[in-house]
């Protein structure tokens, strides 16, 4: 990928580095700090080198009467206005830049904009939220009603306190995975894995993983909209998935019957209220229903935050045969891994370029327990 803005902004910090450089730099590094429970090959998947990027924010900067794109820049200590992003997937690149020319005619759509967030999908559909210092009036809504119609997007406008949804909340995404097809719904403001071709590839390499294992229940945790859960139910004929965000679990709910998948029960949980309830610790009016005593958990899958599991989870997680872990931050998953691997080996290893031209990389591991 090239870029005008390589050394200005700050998005892709690894802009000095050929790809393959970076795709080494970044193996390496996980590869060190695997290296005291994992001595095998670690397998690499590879990104597009633009257009791989489906969700993205920008900010608004305003020159008199203009309004530029803005990311903050390299060093962090200021903003670069942009007139290219090449890391977007096409979905929005072939309307951002036209959105910024209807809103610099447009003194309703300018006034007091701050930023703008997009969020597309591999299928063409596109969302996007403006974001302002000022109440949104019905004038604006008329106005915002015809860019909809103009650009082919859905609409959201947001001020402090206020949400005005013109259409949509949601796009719809259609991915195959193990050469089977799955709708999901993304919806403004929740998670979603921000490169749709490498997230396919980490999926179906965990799928590829555990094809031959005997198996008995799932437990997921951090579960988000089920964009692991509905592909590997299918080698599962019980599913538990915990998320502690509401909105994530009413996705993850419609998803299950956007596929006809009626096995998986999500429940809004914290990775320590799961860990509480499973223990019987502690009791949740949330779990009203299910039958946690009728759960045998061969398999568990982890996806954690930047800060990795909690000791409780990992204590939890160790009485379970099999160990998925899926980490955006390798020194955190080093970490937990020091304890996993008391009781259970790592049998495989990956990492997932996620986020290409930055130092950010996505890992996976297998955990076995120890015979």
């Amino acid at each position: 990928m090239q870029c005008k803005h390589f050394g200005q902004c700050g998005s892709c910090g690894l802009y000095a580095l050929d790809y393959e450089s970076q795709l080494t730099q970044k193996q390496e590094k996980v590869s060190a700090l695997l290296a005291p429970f994992w001595q095998g090959e670690l397998t690499l998947f590879d990104s597009p080198q633009s257009h791989y990027r489906a969700r993205a924010e920008f900010r608004i900067w305003h020159t008199g009467e203009l309004c530029s794109y803005a990311m903050g820049n390299l060093d962090k200590n200021a903003t670069v206005t942009i007139s290219e992003c090449p890391k977007v997937i096409v979905p929005i690149e072939s309307r951002m830049w036209k959105l910024l020319e209807e809103i610099n005619r447009s003194k309703e759509l300018s006034h007091k904009l701050f930023g703008i967030e997009f969020l597309a999908t591999t299928s063409g559909e596109c969302l996007v939220t403006m974001l302002y210092h000022r109440k949104l009036e019905e004038r604006w809504e008329q106005v915002a009603s015809g860019l909809e119609a103009l650009l082919d997007i859905s609409l959201i406008g947001r001020s402090r306190k206020q949400k005005v949804v013109l259409s949509d909340t949601y796009v719809r995404e259609q991915l195959t995975i193990a050469n089977t097809v799955y709708d999901y719904r993304y919806y403004e403001g929740g998670f979603t894995q921000p490169n749709p071709v490498v997230n396919v590839k980490m999926i179906e390499w965990v799928l590829e993983r555990i094809e031959g294992d005997k198996k008995g229940h799932l437990l997921e945790s951090y579960c988000g909209l089920g964009n692991f859960t509905l592909p590997l139910s299918q080698q599962f004929t019980k599913v538990l998935a915990t998320e502690i965000s509401k909105n994530s679990i009413k996705a993850a709910k419609e998803n299950c019957q956007l596929n006809g998948i009626n096995h998986i029960a999500f429940v809004r949980l914290s990775s320590e209220e799961m860990t509480e309830a499973l223990s019987g610790v502690r009791m949740f009016r949330r779990l009203e229903g299910i039958d946690l005593e009728s759960y045998d958990f061969s398999h568990v899958l982890v996806d954690p935050p930047r800060a990795g599991l909690d000791e409780d989870t990992i204590r939890l997680i160790s009485g379970i045969d099999t160990i998925l872990y899926i980490s955006c931050n390798p020194e955190t998953l080093a970490r937990d891994l020091e304890t996993l691997t008391q009781t259970h080996s790592v049998t495989d290893t990956a990492i997932f370029d996620q986020f290409p031209h930055t130092s950010h990389v996505e890992s996976g591991v297998i955990l076995r327990r120890k015979q």
